[in-house]
């Protein structure tokens, strides 16, 4: 199985993040994915803490059943479900024909840069 790599990139301007994807699509080897967030609120709100933490137990792990995402993370096993139902959304997490979750990815790495409000 390949390794895939994620870059998270929180960039306003969508569409040339969406050009730069798209670039990358076209090469004749694997660039990696990249997912982007209009401002650093929405990146925020969308990965929380909590959820963060569901992803750096599940890279490397293989698949693992819900159930035993939550008690490696001593957490309620529905609001675990409901986090990972989001990642699922956002592309970070998969889930397995057997009810399981893994992430797909080796790597992530986030570009974020924060200026001054003008």
């Amino acid at each position: 199985m390949a390794k895939r790599t994620l870059t998270i990139t929180v960039q306003p301007d969508w569409r040339g993040a969406l050009r730069t994807a798209a670039r990358g699509a076209k090469a004749d080897t694997y660039q990696g994915e990249t997912l982007n967030f209009e401002t650093a609120e929405a990146f925020f709100g969308r990965l929380t803490a909590r959820r963060w933490t569901l992803v750096h137990i599940l890279i490397g792990a293989g698949e693992v059943p819900v159930r035993e995402l939550a008690r490696r993370v001593a957490r309620d096993i529905k609001r675990v479900h409901e986090d990972v139902e989001a990642l699922a959304e956002l592309g970070l997490v998969e889930r397995t024909d057997s009810g399981g979750v893994l992430c797909p990815y080796t790597d992530i790495h986030v570009d974020m840069h924060l200026r001054e409000v003008v």
